[in-house]
């Protein structure tokens, strides 16, 4: 399902994916007709634009994550977004959102976060009032050289 109240937008990013093979089920253009749809219909892949009138992503994306038993709560959801500072990316992150795209965005672009997305086997967590894709990437111990706030840790402890 792809949702965004730009027409423009709607085609360019329902093109992109067109691109790929992939044509969405659903392209919705108001925010309360996608809620509408996302109580009745499975998605297997929300694409939503952060601002649009009636219902912005965010409170969609919230919402859906609190749909209860819908299976659509734990549907993978990016963002996107024309205009985003560092405080709405953070947003959409606490809101449950997987990924946030900033359009302009190229085809390839988007279907990286795609993939990205289908791969990512992050947990679903429910901590306080969020609930979804744990918020913390896991990266692996680092095996390479200590680092060098340790060395210089080392060296003081050496001369003391």
């Amino acid at each position: 399902m792809v949702v965004d109240d730009s027409p423009f937008s709607l085609t360019l990013t329902t093109g992109a994916l067109a691109g790929f093979g992939i044509r969405p089920a659903f392209t919705v253009g108001k925010g309360a007709e996608a809620r509408r749809l996302l109580q009745e219909k499975p998605v297997d892949l929300l694409l939503v634009d952060t601002d649009m009138p009636d219902i912005d992503g965010f409170e969609l994306v919230r919402w859906l994550r609190r749909s209860g038993p819908n299976p659509n709560a734990f549907t993978p959801v990016i963002m996107t977004a024309s205009h985003i500072r560092r405080g709405r990316v953070t947003e959409a992150r606490d809101c449950g959102a997987n990924f946030v795209v900033t359009k302009p965005f190229s085809a390839a672009m988007l279907l990286e976060r795609i993939l990205w997305v289908a791969r990512d086997s992050r947990p679903f967590l429910e901590v306080g009032d969020y609930l979804g894709p744990d918020r913390r990437f896991r990266h692996d111990d680092y095996d390479g050289e200590e680092r060098r706030a340790d060395m210089i840790r080392k060296k003081t402890m050496e001369f003391a």
